[in-house]
């Protein structure tokens, strides 16, 4: 069985002091959070407006909030009561 690079890695990490280790992982953490930020792709709220049109049915955002979690907390009282 080939071990991979990421297995060797992992394994050579195992002999770091701790310190090391928390060195590394933030190394690690760092590269990847640069990595992602040049390749995330950023979304305007303007570009996602109207995606789900008749999702509230024609409520108000709030109201239909609202009357979800009142559904979502009866349906779990009689679930409790079963």
């Amino acid at each position: 069985m080939q071990v991979t690079t990421i297995e060797r890695i992992i394994a050579e990490t195992e002999t770091l002091l701790p310190e090391e280790q928390l060195r590394l992982a933030a190394h690690l953490i760092e590269q990847a959070r640069k990595s992602y930020g040049e390749n995330a792709s950023r979304h305007q709220w303007r570009e996602i407006a109207g995606i789900a049109p008749n999702l509230t049915k024609g409520q108000d955002a709030q109201e239909w909030v609202s009357n979800s979690r009142r559904e979502s907390d009866s349906h779990r009282e009689e679930a409790l009561r079963k």
